[in-house]
């Protein structure tokens, strides 16, 4: 199979062409895309029609699927690897996850070993009289690490953020098992990516609540320093989406959030695998 990456030109994102993922990859295509994936963050392919089996089939290859706890309100019917996102409501009840990821974060940085990457497949893109909207931003957590002045990065490099599930707002309340399933967690502040060995700045302003060794007034400055600096438009990808894309992203080398710029009766509905969990380092 011959395919052809094609970088967006941002500090994050790449398109791939020629491959078809309703087909089993080879692995030396497999092995192209896994390189694409580390050293870009972010790749994507257009016109798939896969089905969910086909999905988590090629989730694995990037890792063990991590179950989202979302994924026991809303999965897809004989596939709870996958877990719906969607603005879609039947009989009054939403099908999905609804306003899911509109602040800037990293997937599940609450849990003791986060997943290696998210993959989105796009069924139904809201349409506004023939433009697009429901965007989704990434920003190089890599490239904000990057460009930090030096006596910066001494000073946080080495340090622990303290992760906490139940510290961000979302469009539903939490349940009391949701909330003790996920105590908070300490992460390192900057992280080491497992196979390019970049290092990458890994804090957000809605589920850092603090940092190991700093007082509280101190340290809410500085994640919301850090939290402002990973997110300038210098290092930001923002993708248009199309139905029949698949998207994939890296958890530890880029943050993202969903633009909610659109409502019913525009309708957004997606599949969200999740995969390759692993303790930071």
């Amino acid at each position: 199979m011959s395919i052809e990456i094609i970088p967006t030109g941002a500090p994050a994102g790449a398109e791939i062409r020629g491959v078809d993922l309703a087909q089993p990859l080879d692995d030396a295509t497999f092995a192209a895309v896994e390189n694409a994936y580390n050293a870009h963050g972010v790749i994507f392919f257009r016109d798939q029609n896969i089905t969910p089996e086909q999905q988590v089939a090629f989730s694995r290859r990037f890792g063990e699927i991590e179950f989202n706890i979302f994924g026991e309100r809303w999965s897809v019917p004989g596939a709870p690897e996958i877990v719906v996102v969607s603005n879609v409501t039947e009989d009054g009840r939403p099908i999905g996850i609804r306003r899911a990821g509109e602040n800037w974060h990293s997937d599940m940085c609450y849990a003791p070993a986060p997943p290696r990457g998210t993959m989105l497949y796009a069924l139904e893109i809201p349409d506004l009289h023939g433009l697009t909207v429901g965007d989704t931003e990434f920003a190089s957590a890599a490239a904000a690490w990057d460009a930090l002045p030096a006596p910066l990065r001494q000073r946080i490099d080495g340090r622990q953020a303290i992760f906490d599930f139940s510290s961000r707002k979302r469009a539903f309340p939490l349940t009391q098992a949701e909330r003790d399933r996920y105590p908070p967690v300490r992460h390192p502040i900057v992280r080491t990516h497992a196979w390019t060995g970049r290092k990458c700045l890994y804090v957000m302003r809605d589920d850092c609540v603090g940092i190991e060794g700093v007082e509280t007034e101190e340290a809410e400055a500085l994640i919301a320093a850090l939290a402002d600096h990973i997110v300038k438009p210098a290092f930001i990808y923002r993708h248009q989406w199309q139905a029949g894309d698949l998207l994939m992203w890296d958890n530890c080398s880029v943050q993202h959030r969903a633009i909610q710029d659109y409502d019913m009766p525009l309708r957004r509905l997606m599949h969200r695998t999740t995969m390759g969990g692993a303790v930071p380092v």
